[in-house]
């Protein structure tokens, strides 16, 4: 069992429209506080024993101009690396999959001693988004990915109660209790959109559509 609206609630989105180095983009970041020091959380999300446990298995070198492969999923280059200090950290990576290349930046902020938040920015040139995909889906689409790789953090750090092994994610996600989290996660992105200026039909559909592909599913009511 996993406590899923202990888990939407714990979790906030944003998404930015920015003119990055001339080019339009879509900014989305999702962020959590986790019980845990800012080194215990940099240990989980940067060695590559301690990643498989929560999110995916990856090979290659995690260290400042490595190259990195997660399993069936995306791989790229690492361009930054800031281990711990002075209460703070991050990295920042390429994010390259099926021939498209999109960052992803990590930030660590130490609340305490015994408290980390963790924040993620993933950035794609809007040029550069498979034509349709953002008109089905919106920020979803990579987003609800991305709050399942928080939830998996938050399990492996103890920020919520259940358990779920990488292994079992699929099959969860078509339980009654993985598409409620998928719902969940669907209708916050949605929130983030409208907050972004789109309109609500609009982020409405894009939330369905994004429901409906992680599990499957049609949504309910």
């Amino acid at each position: 069992m996993v406590d899923v609206n202990e888990q939407i609630g714990s979790v906030t989105r944003e998404l930015r429209e920015e003119e990055i180095d001339g080019h339009p983009s879509h900014v989305q970041t999702i962020s959590q506080e986790y019980p845990a020091g800012i080194d215990e959380v940099w240990s989980a999300t940067t060695e590559a024993e301690r990643i498989a446990r929560w999110f995916l298995p990856v090979s290659g070198e995690l260290r400042l101009g490595g190259r990195y492969q997660f399993e069936g999923n995306a791989g790229g280059e690492v361009l930054a690396c800031e281990p711990p200090a002075d209460g703070s950290a991050g990295y920042r990576a390429t994010w390259e999959f099926g021939g498209g290349i999109t960052w992803v930046a990590v930030r660590l902020t130490a609340l305490d001693a015994d408290r980390t938040r963790f924040e993620l920015e993933h950035t794609a040139r809007a040029a550069d988004v498979p034509p349709g995909m953002w008109e089905t889906f919106g920020p979803g689409a990579t987003g609800v990915g991305w709050d399942g790789g928080l939830l998996g953090l938050a399990l492996h750090l103890g920020a919520v109660e259940g358990s779920l092994s990488p292994e079992q994610a699929n099959a969860w996600a078509v339980t009654d209790e993985g598409k409620a989290f998928y719902r969940g996660a669907a209708d916050g992105w949605a929130a983030a959109h409208v907050a972004a200026g789109s309109d609500p039909e609009t982020a409405a559909r894009a939330a369905d559509a994004t429901y409906g592909f992680y599990t499957g599913a049609e949504p309910q009511g």
